[in-house]
């Protein structure tokens, strides 16, 4: 009998994201495999705490009440996870010695690479992209940049710093209007699920929607606004990714905020999108290159906007850690591409592993050869 991998289903977080999270981990949680997998749900609380539960704690919200309290280890001969206890004379805890963890974190915190920096200095393969990957995802204004790079085409944009806005309103509206025509997004630069954008129809709309994305990030982006379709696309693969059959979303609100993604129900998935042959293929090239161009392994999610008057495809975002939640797009498109949920958790697991079989050729010391 093969021994079962010890998979821990990181969720959680301290980003705005952390119910998101839970909602992802308790469906991905749901499909796994029990003759498969030795499931280890380790919990971050909103205080940033990491607490481990055991494979009986199925509600997750249990895990980040009445979990162990851990911390990962940096040593990579050592325990996974160690026990933060002053009486420490307890065994470790349950999934000490994880095989591999898959993160189920959205936003800061989690998505950025700084958890991924932390399981890279554990040696603990994980699923998804590495820290490279992840903190460009992140950062909206580099990904931007590495896209056009590439030669995608994305929309025009320019970038505002907290510190700028803060100092000199007056000049940053100026600079604003005289940049770009409206509608603009106002975007905070570093965080996902919409999570403190606005739509701008005119000037008197700039300021507010500044200070809010404010709030999120010292980065804020404003970036031309395209009356377009959404269209997204699931990428899957490290050094040869496939893209998936792409979807489109008809959001509910005026564009695919937090609140249509999450909260209000009427928003509509339509899965494969309704695209001729060569936007099909333009968008799954796209997707393949945009994964490539940010470093990216494992899974990710490749956004689009569809100009309606136009037809043009502009590259939107990379998202690393797709939602995993029963509406998600990221497996709803590869359940339509022909990989059912349940398998496509074991291959994203079979790539993390992949992965770190690759690192281990790596050399970190200078040993020239005689």
């Amino acid at each position: 009998m093969n021994k079962k991998i010890r998979l821990g289903i990181l969720f959680g977080g301290r980003s705005g994201e952390h119910e998101v999270s839970l909602t992802s981990a308790a469906s991905l949680m749901k499909a796994l495999d029990p003759e498969k997998y030795e499931v280890v749900p380790i919990g971050i609380t909103r205080e940033g705490k990491w607490l481990v539960g055991s494979a009986a704690d199925r509600l997750l919200p249990a895990v980040l009440e009445n979990g162990k309290p851990v911390t990962p280890s940096v040593d990579p001969s050592g325990p996974k996870l160690i026990v933060l206890d002053r009486h420490s004379a307890q065994p470790p805890p349950p999934g000490a010695d994880i095989d591999v963890i898959f993160p189920v974190l959205h936003g800061t915190f989690g998505e950025d690479g700084t958890v991924q920096g932390l399981l890279e200095l554990a040696g603990i393969p994980y699923v998804g992209a590495g820290v490279l990957g992840s903190a460009v995802g992140m950062d909206k204004d580099v990904m931007k940049r590495l896209f056009r790079d590439a030669g995608l085409p994305v929309a025009p944009w320019i970038l505002v710093l907290r510190n700028e806005w803060e100092s000199d309103r007056a000049r940053q509206l100026k600079r604003i209007g005289k940049s770009l025509r409206y509608p603009v997004f106002v975007k905070p630069a570093n965080l996902g699920s919409s999570v403190g954008i606005s739509k701008v129809h005119g000037a008197r709309e700039v300021a507010p929607a500044v200070d809010l994305a404010a709030r999120y990030d010292r980065k804020i982006l404003i970036e031309k606004g395209v009356d377009g379709r959404e269209i997204e696309c699931a990428v899957l693969g490290n050094d040869r990714p496939a893209a998936s059959v792409p979807g489109e979303i008809i959001p509910v609100n005026e564009f695919y905020d937090y609140e249509a993604k999450y909260v209000k129900e009427g928003s509509e998935l339509i899965i494969p999108a309704r695209l001729t042959p060569r936007q099909t293929k333009l968008a799954q090239e796209y997707s393949v290159r945009a994964f490539q161009a940010t470093d990216c392994a494992g899974m990710a999610r490749v956004d689009f906007l569809l100009e309606r008057k136009t037809g043009k495809l502009y590259v939107n975002e990379i998202n690393t850690i797709p939602g995993f939640t029963p509406i998600s797009m990221y497996p709803k498109l590869w359940e339509a591409s022909g990989i059912p949920y349940p398998q496509l958790i074991n291959r994203l697991v079979e790539l993390a592993l992949e992965r770190q079989r690759e690192k281990v050729r790596t050399s970190y010391d200078y040993n020239p050869s005689p």
